[in-house]
């Protein structure tokens, strides 16, 4: 695809290095296709919010046109970008991962609004100990089954940025109460593939150019 083909992207998304929009940040990035980088602050959402078409980002506008819903809004990028695949079956192992972490995802964020410390503590350690723990052993139970590299078509793909970005999540600290070991107690195979993806040329110069790890 050429430039002149490229439609002006304009993606919306909170000002940090993680969440659901730097799935679409980083495959836009590794194939050069250009996109206005709309970094939301904290304190901007609450009147953002009713603007959007289901009160959430990230939202990509596609010359002119809204795209929400972080997983199509992957699915779109990984086309532009050569990081979906083409085939039926591969695609569908590509969308698989990415809802895997959706899922879990989803179950986390519930408890970021929770003010009271022994509430949010007790709810996350319950995470911990059953829902995140099967999704890590589960998921890497499907990159086995994919031959163990990558999740689907041999190669790179938006799967393989998502699932990346969760195990970078839960390594980080940044969640209270969540131990940063558990990828490496319950699913080795999944921080061996966190740090291929890691090691990736552009993901590298993406996080350099951006002063983060």
């Amino acid at each position: 695809m050429s430039l002149s083909e490229v439609p002006k992207l304009e993606l919306t998304y909170f000002d940090f290095h993680g969440g659901r929009g730097e799935p679409a940040r980083l495959a836009l990035y590794i194939g050069g296709v250009p996109f206005d980088d709309r970094r939301v602050k904290f304190e901007q959402w609450p009147a953002l919010k009713p603007k959007t078409p289901f009160g959430a980002i990230p939202v990509l506008r596609v010359d002119g046109e809204e795209l929400a819903q972080s997983n199509g809004i992957n699915r779109f990028v990984g086309k532009l970008t050569g990081l979906y695949p083409e085939d039926p079956l591969q695609a569908a192992f590509c969308d698989e991962a990415m809802d895997a972490v959706e899922d879990i995802s989803v179950q986390v964020v519930g408890t970021f609004s929770i003010t009271d410390e022994e509430e949010k503590k007790a709810r996350r350690q319950v995470l911990a100990d059953g829902p995140i723990r099967f999704y890590l052993e589960r998921l890497e139970r499907r990159l086995e089954a994919r031959g163990g590299t990558w999740f689907s078509d041999g190669r790179l793909t938006v799967a393989d940025l998502k699932v990346f970005l969760w195990i970078r999540h839960l390594k980080s600290g940044t969640l209270d109460y969540i131990p940063t070991d558990l990828p490496d107690r319950f699913a080795p195979r999944l921080v061996e593939h966190f740090e291929r993806v890691r090691a990736h040329p552009k993901v590298r110069a993406y996080y350099a150019e951006r002063g983060a790890a």
